[in-house]
C-alpha cells in the first residue's frame, strides 16, 4: 500500500512540475518598453478600461492633470489603494507613466 501511495505522490509531483510556467519569462513579453499603450492594454486595461475611463480601477482619462510622470510611475511600481504593487517595473513603468502623464 505504501508503494502505491508513494508512486501516486511521485507521479503527481512530476506532473505538477511539468505544468510549471516558462520560468523567468515576463508576463507581458509581447510588448516592448517602447510601446506604452500596448503595455497599458496588457497590464492595466482590465481595471482601468481600454478607454481609460475605469471599471474597478479609477478613471485615468485626465490623470496627467492631477499627477506628473514621476508620481504616476511611483503608483505603478508601489501600488496605491486597491492597486497592487509591481504591475509594471523599470523602463516599462516609466514609459506607461510618461504616456499617462500626457492625459490632461
Amino acid at each position: 500500500m505504501k508503494r502505491k501511495a508513494l508512486a501516486v505522490l511521485f507521479t503527481a509531483s512530476a506532473l505538477l512540475a511539468g505544468c510549471g510556467g516558462g520560468g523567468d519569462a515576463p508576463a507581458n513579453q509581447g510588448a516592448s518598453a517602447g510601446e506604452p499603450e500596448q503595455l497599458f492594454k496588457q497590464n492595466c486595461a482590465s481595471c482601468h478600461g481600454v478607454d481609460l475611463k475605469g471599471s474597478s480601477g479609477p478613471d485615468l482619462t485626465r490623470v496627467g492633470a492631477e499627477h506628473d510622470a514621476a508620481e504616476i510611475e511611483s503608483i505603478i511600481i508601489n501600488g496605491k489603494g486597491n492597486m497592487p504593487p509591481g504591475i509594471l517595473e523599470g523602463e516599462e513603468a516609466k514609459k506607461v507613466a510618461e504616456w499617462l502623464a500626457e492625459k490632461k
